[in-house]
């Protein structure tokens, strides 16, 4: 008994192959947005001369007493300035009010 494998059209395997390339460009794309973003969030908030940029998490958080939905990064960075590696979180909050809670040793 002999199996009878039949090779995918090129048309099929050209679609594949564009969609896969179109997918990690898109990721990538918003992973460097993502980090432009905060890198620019950061500046405002005090650590101005930052490298190695690492966004940890993103978490939906919603406050228990007036049940306003928010985002939280988990970040981690090297601040030149400092000459520390820093981790903590971002808390974007109303009107994209930002605050920080991070810890540079």
């Amino acid at each position: 008994m002999q199996t009878e494998v039949r090779k995918l059209p090129k048309k099929t395997v050209f679609i594949i192959t564009f969609m896969v390339i179109l997918a990690i460009a898109i990721f990538s794309g918003l992973s460097f947005l993502k980090k432009a973003k905060l890198t620019e969030v950061l500046q405002t908030i005090g650590h101005s001369d930052i490298k190695d940029l690492t966004v940890i998490n993103k978490l939906s958080v919603e406050d228990t007493q007036t049940r306003y939905k928010s985002t939280v990064f988990k970040v981690m960075f090297f601040d030149n300035t400092l000459n520390k590696t820093c981790i903590g979180f971002i808390h974007k909050e109303k009107n994209s009010h930002y605050t920080k809670d991070i810890d540079c040793k």
